[in-house]
């Protein structure tokens, strides 16, 4: 499927509404032959000689926060004096598809708008706000330059390309030493309008505390059990904190100072919506989703199940590459993987892992079998049962992470 073609309107329970991560074509069928080659040429990687900079007339581009760190040689246990950072960007077409209207009417009429998030004009507009990401066709082999500057001197960094999938993810040198934890600088892209052309890069030591949190029904009311749920909280509705974790993790920061990872199996597509919600409503810190455009919305509802353990232990072993000296508090939900994700990571790093939190989720339907005692027990076999804890308020959990503190009063 490709976005020149004429598509039905969505079928979110049927098995046909496969996601494909293939790159999206065009709107207009005379921009065949230039989408083609951008796509082929995106398969040549990083010595692409066709790609070309993307021009701020033609494309929109989107820089992700990201957090700078001192890597450690391999065999070797003194960090590097110098920083790095792995810099991600999206790159659309600014041409996007025209038949927006048709995905609003098919969400609205699925979810049955009622009144109860607002009135239908303005929640029709969130719908086409939200929706229009996963429309727009995105980019490839297309180059960026990145600009910034680190301890007054100025910085220029070209990217890229682009990937089939429209995204740019790069290691850069930020050429700097002495840099103190905590530093925060601003980079963007050049020519490019702010504000989704800017970042934050925040730097940090290669020792200390981490978090790293899921989103969906961990932070953010999602209900990812059912699909109409995942729709209205996704597209509809403004999201929703859920109850008490918002003070929990301004907590967690006074206590641990720790820097933050928020890892979701949703992709990229929604990377506004939740950094706006986490800027709202939560601690800021790299926000790490799958690298991949859905085509349909029935991709999106897949990706909040499919293989999302076998995703997150794979990103949390790049953040272990990261930081592997940092002492990481993982915390998650009962409805899809979580407990079994960090399971897995902590057997296999079990000096690294140090506490493991999982929300007992009770305001989703269907949950009875996920939430058995059982299920937490195997999960967490063999694991010291100081290590992790479930809960389903927030309070049970200010002495868990003040006993974390006193780890800093031993060494």
């Amino acid at each position: 499927m490709t976005h020149d073609q004429e598509t039905p309107a969505p079928d979110f329970n049927h098995e046909s509404d496969r996601a494909d991560s293939t790159p999206q074509s065009p709107s207009r069928p005379e921009r065949r032959g230039s989408a083609f080659l951008n796509f082929f040429s995106s398969l040549l990687g990083s010595k692409n000689p066709l790609a070309k900079a993307a021009d701020p007339h033609k494309h929109t581009v989107w820089l992700f926060d990201n957090t700078a760190y001192q890597a450690i040689p391999e065999g070797e246990n003194t960090p590097s004096t110098s920083w790095q950072a792995e810099v991600v960007a999206c790159i659309f077409e600014k041409e996007g598809r025209k038949d927006v209207g048709k995905w609003v009417a098919a969400i609205a009429d699925h979810i049955g708008l009622d009144g109860e998030v607002g009135s239908d004009k303005e929640t029709r507009e969130r719908i086409k706000k939200r929706v229009q990401p996963f429309l727009d066709s995105v980019s490839p082999s297309q180059t960026l330059t990145i600009e910034s500057g680190v301890q007054g001197a100025a910085q220029s960094h070209p990217i890229g390309p682009s990937d089939r999938n429209g995204i740019i993810s790069q290691t850069i040198d930020l050429d700097a030493s002495g840099v103190r934890d905590g530093t925060v600088v601003l980079p963007h892209v050049k020519d490019f309008k702010l504000p989704v052309a800017k970042a934050e890069t925040k730097f940090a030591a290669p020792e200390g505390w981490m978090v790293i949190s899921d989103i969906d029904d961990t932070i953010k009311r999602t209900m990812t059990m059912e699909t109409t749920g995942i729709l209205r909280t996704t597209f509809a509705e403004e999201p929703v904190p859920i109850g008490g974790m918002p003070e929990f993790y301004r907590h967690v920061q006074d206590e641990l100072n720790p820097a933050w990872f928020y890892l979701s199996a949703s992709p990229y597509n929604l990377y506004p919506f939740l950094h706006a919600f986490l800027h709202d409503h939560y601690v800021l810190g790299t926000l790490i989703l799958r690298d991949y455009s859905w085509m349909d919305i029935g991709g999106l509802i897949r990706s909040f199940t499919e293989k999302t353990q076998e995703y997150k232990v794979d990103r949390i072993e790049k953040i272990h590459r990261w930081f592997p000296l940092r002492r990481v508090l993982c915390i998650g939900d009962s409805t899809q993987k979580d407990p079994e994700a960090y399971a897995e990571i902590y057997r296999k790093y079990p000096s690294w892992i140090h506490a493991i939190i999982i929300r007992k989720v009770t305001d989703v339907s269907d949950m009875e079998e996920k939430n058995k005692p059982e299920r937490f027990e195997e999960a967490f076999r063999d694991i010291p049962s100081d290590v992790w804890t479930v809960f389903e308020d927030p309070k049970e959990l200010y002495d868990f992470v003040d006993g974390l503190g006193m780890e800093d009063q031993d060494l």
